[in-house]
């Protein structure tokens, strides 16, 4: 296996309209703590099924980031979305059984509450599971914390810094989107991730 870049972090969260803030609450706390995004919302490539793409983000990732709000039945099939556990199922067994980098990662495991996993993804008991009851502002602290804590950075912006920054974000985010002609919670990735990038490099 290749070695896992220091700085690239895995997101695995639910991708629907309901959950667009989180998302972008977590894209917006890791790219302004100093690391990159990767996560499934970058793949275009039509040769490669889906879960190999995921192999090859994984696999490039040192650090991975793992929301499992969404366990509520599909209104229209009636069954759960299981993305988010099998992704993150995937993150920890190449922790586990991979080759030394592989065995470096670290990752965060988030909820809406700290005990709920324990109905429906029992496996998971022992491991410090963040909750985040469902607040964007909660995500970016939680971010903060496992990146702060992990990697050793001393150059991550405190937290009020970061929650500052990410409030005036939120705020100037549907001037940002404009050029796109989007809802500022619909910009494409690509873009909104260039969007948190200049406002980072802007220092704002």
């Amino acid at each position: 296996m290749a070695k896992a870049p220091t700085s690239s972090v895995f997101i695995n969260c639910p991708f629907d309209d309901a959950f667009a803030p989180g998302f972008q609450a977590l894209v917006f706390a890791v790219i302004r703590c100093g690391f990159q995004v990767r996560c499934a919302k970058e793949m275009a490539d039509g040769a490669q099924t889906r879960v190999d793409k995921l192999y090859h983000l994984i696999e490039q990732c040192r650090y991975g980031i793992h929301d499992l709000s969404r366990t509520e039945l599909d209104a229209a099939s009636g069954l759960p979305r299981f993305n988010m556990p099998l992704e993150l199922g995937l993150f920890l067994g190449a922790k586990r059984y991979g080759d030394k980098p592989q065995k470096a990662k670290r990752c965060a495991i988030m909820d809406v509450d700290q005990y709920r996993y324990q109905t429906f993804i029992s496996d998971l008991n022992g491991m410090d599971i963040h909750a985040h009851g469902g607040d964007p502002r909660r995500m970016v602290e939680h971010v903060r914390t496992f990146l702060l804590t992990t990697s050793g950075r001393r150059t991550i912006p405190d937290l009020v810094e970061l929650l500052e920054s990410y409030d005036r974000f939120v705020e100037a985010l549907p001037t940002l989107a404009a050029p796109f002609h989007a809802d500022p919670l619909k910009v494409i990735y690509p873009d909104f991730e260039r969007l948190v990038i200049n406002w980072t490099q802007a220092g704002l």
